[in-house]
């Protein structure tokens, strides 16, 4: 079994499969119509050129979201810093978020609260992908915290192997993309909030 392959990955994968077959469609169209091979080399000229600023500009943007997202400070951070920020993120959005002690924490960096349910989370913030020892762990903390949910939170991806028992242990697996949409999220909220609060003060 293949490992999940992320979002973001797919999307390029797709918009790569889109750009070939406009390619190859306006080489077989030109031709088709003209008749002329220097017709269609002209036309595959342009669109190349199109393709390239488009994954220009896909790029740019891409960089920008992940500028404004805040992420490369979170992979500068050490674990106990990233689980205070993970605080942080889950508080905005509506959790009771209590981070556990460093030491001896039974398997859970942190134990979210929210309509009566209880979440246990492991925090990595790792430079490699996230082994399989985490699930086990948060699995673990299910029972010592009562939990009814078990997360792990990571600022990168996870192995096959991670994947695999996750999903036999129904446990959720929030990796570098998601993590991003979720800070991009909390930033759009903290700027609608300062606004609203910037209103009421000039009015």
């Amino acid at each position: 079994m293949a490992r999940r392959k992320s979002k973001a990955k797919l999307e390029e994968e797709f918009i790569n499969g889109v750009m070939g077959l406009a390619l190859l469609g306006s080489l077989a169209g030109t031709y088709t119509l003209t008749k002329s091979i220097q017709a269609s080399i002209i036309v595959c000229i342009l669109v190349v050129a199109v393709v390239i600023v488009a994954l220009i500009a896909r790029k740019l943007k891409h960089e920008a979201r992940l500028k404004s997202s805040g992420i490369a400070e979170i992979d500068k951070m050490e674990g106990v810093q990233f689980e205070q920020y993970l605080g942080h993120l889950f508080r905005s959005q509506g959790y009771k978020a209590e981070v556990t002690q460093a030491a001896g924490d039974y398997g859970a960096d942190l134990v979210l609260s929210k309509d009566g349910k209880r979440i246990v989370v492991q925090a990595k913030r790792y430079s490699k992908n996230v082994g399989l020892k985490a699930v086990q762990e948060v699995r673990g903390a299910v029972s010592h915290y009562r939990a009814s949910a078990a997360w792990v939170v990571t600022n990168r991806d996870y192995t096959e192997q991670a994947y695999k028992l996750a999903k036999s242990n129904n446990v959720r697996l929030i990796s570098r993309d998601e993590l991003i949409e979720m800070l991009l999220q909390m930033k759009e909220k903290v700027s609608a909030s300062n606004k609203a609060v910037n209103a009421k003060t000039s009015a």
